[in-house]
């Protein structure tokens, strides 16, 4: 699908972005390991009897209403024929490492997001690949022949709109945005399409009147900033197609992180618990099959009113192990967290301060060295590799190490 005021497509636009989004990556990574799961309800995640959350679903398991984050009880009710299957991050973060070599053989510029998605910075690529509906192409037709996986591709002159474009025709969806034609694009699609419109925010533009991005364009500025404030004026840029953002790559952020948006405002703090555990997982995961350590950890909290916090710590020594990244995310979580009633749209953890020689790490705990639990990190990779997340129980040990919730579920508080 494109937009454009004219069939003459320009071959070589200044700037042009791509963002790529597997569609339901570790639902379709499991689905091409067991061809016997065609057309079944699959989702990957915790078992439903525990504290677990849903990592992905596959589009048959959504119909039912299933998405991300949701916890795996509720999803069980909502579908009691899904096929549960426990996560194998370290291999999906090994399949992202492959889908990231055929970016890279387009173009350097590549800002992963997530295991699943990432922008692409095309600009230059024109010259040697063609146009960017050509490079998009040839990107979705590799993935899909050398991986077996589907991607969804949006292209566009920034990495808003390449990023709205991508989700709008998913499975497989392929839309292209051209920079003559962005309010053609922008104006008749709902206003949660802007980032950073909940159900909060889009509640409010309705009593407005405002229903679509076009109807954001023509309000006054000023008129969402004094209703909005500092966001009000973001959703105004938006509306106008404007991002000025550029595609980073790891090599300049020197950091990796994940982070997930509730689709619905999560409460229970045994989910958001869950979810950190989970991100703080494929960050480790990111980090081994790269090869690298870290030493900065860092939480990051949005709440239902857009408040947004980061807090961090440093470790003493730089480390790809999943435990003692978790054991500094979980002190953050319990400690730094304020506002404990205030439901949480947002959760992400990345790690900085990468090294690339990880072997070198000091020891980390009395009675254990960094390399006697580095080798055991990689045995348990390996195992959770073959046999799935839930064959070690390395997770929900230490899950149960957190310091006790108060009797309604909030963290201890904090002042900021």
């Amino acid at each position: 699908m494109g937009f454009q005021s004219s069939p003459t497509v320009r071959p070589y636009e200044r700037a042009m972005i791509l963002h790529v989004d597997m569609d339901a990556f570790y639902a379709s990574i499991e689905e091409r390991e067991h061809p016997e799961l065609a057309g079944l309800p699959v989702i990957v995640g915790g078992a439903p009897r525990g504290r677990g959350v849903v990592a992905a679903a596959n589009y048959t398991a959504r119909k039912f209403g299933i998405h991300s984050a949701m916890a795996s009880s509720k999803a069980a009710k909502l579908c009691p024929n899904a096929v549960f299957l426990p996560t194998r991050i370290d291999y999906y973060a090994a399949v992202s490492e492959q889908i990231r070599s055929i970016f890279q053989t387009f173009t350097p510029l590549v800002e992963p997001l997530s295991l699943d998605e990432a922008f692409l910075d095309i600009t230059e690529s024109q010259k040697l690949f063609g146009t960017p509906e050509s490079i998009g192409r040839q990107i979705q037709q590799t993935i899909q022949h050398q991986l077996n996986l589907v991607a969804s591709v949006g292209i566009a002159p920034n990495k808003f709109l390449a990023k709205v474009a991508s989700d709008l025709e998913k499975p497989a969806g392929f839309v292209v945005v051209h920079s003559n034609a962005i309010q053609t694009f922008l104006d008749p699609l709902p206003v949660r399409r802007l980032w950073g419109v909940g159900p909060a925010t889009a509640a409010a533009l309705e009593q407005l009147g405002i229903q679509t991005i076009g109807q954001v364009r023509l309000q006054p500025a000023n008129a969402l900033a004094e209703r909005f404030g500092q966001h009000g004026a973001h959703l105004w840029n938006l509306a106008q197609g404007i991002d000025d953002r550029p595609v980073v790559t790891d090599k300049v952020t020197k950091s990796i992180s994940h982070e997930t948006t509730f689709a619905v405002d999560v409460t229970d703090r045994d989910v958001l618990r869950a979810q950190a555990l989970a991100l703080t997982d494929q960050v480790a995961a990111r980090l081994r099959v790269r090869g690298l350590s870290g030493k900065t950890v860092q939480l990051k909290i949005r709440f239902a009113d857009f408040q947004t916090i980061t807090r961090a710590t440093t470790l003493s020594t730089p480390t790809q192990l999943t435990q003692p990244l978790w054991h500094a995310v979980q002190q953050l979580l319990t400690t730094n967290v304020p506002r404990p009633n205030v439901p949480i749209r947002l959760i992400g953890v990345g790690i900085s301060s990468l090294d690339n020689d990880p072997q070198q790490q000091q020891e980390l705990f009395p009675d254990k060295t960094a390399a006697t639990q580095l080798q055991l990190e990689q045995t348990t990779d390996q195992i959770r590799q073959k046999f799935g997340a839930t064959s070690v129980t390395r997770a929900t040990t230490l899950l149960r190490e957190l310091p006790s919730e108060r009797r309604d579920g909030s963290f201890p508080t904090s002042t900021e």
